[in-house]
């Protein structure tokens, strides 16, 4: 079973960086499409990221130029930067294949705030 577990996550300055890691158990997602998702209070979990291979990206409006995916293959690892932060991209970020199909990890809370 593969299992899901985000880190990286943190208090951050509007403007600042993060880069959060997905390390993935079990061979089977080595070679999935990929995503990051976030989920703010209230609001629905939404796609911020998708990676397909090893350099086929795809970005939501709202983090495009901001965000970059990339994964490590060898590490079975995909990961997130996250640069230029606003407060409105505060959320508990998750990876899962795109789509989504296994079971949710339990996600790195990031928070942008002066």
């Amino acid at each position: 079973q593969v299992q899901l577990v985000e880190s990286g996550g943190g208090l951050v300055q509007p403007g600042g960086s993060l880069r959060l890691s997905c390390a993935a158990s079990g061979s089977g997602v080595r070679f999935n499409a990929m995503g990051w998702y976030r989920q703010a209070p209230g609001k629905e979990r939404e796609l911020v990221a998708t990676i397909t291979g090893l350099r086929n990206t795809g970005y939501a409006d709202s983090v495009k130029g901001r965000f970059a995916i990339s994964r490590d293959i060898a590490k079975n690892t995909v990961y997130l930067q996250m640069n230029s932060l606003k407060p409105e991209d505060t959320a508990v970020y998750y990876c899962n294949t795109r789509p989504p199909s296994f079971s949710w990890g339990q996600g790195t809370q990031v928070t942008v705030s002066s």
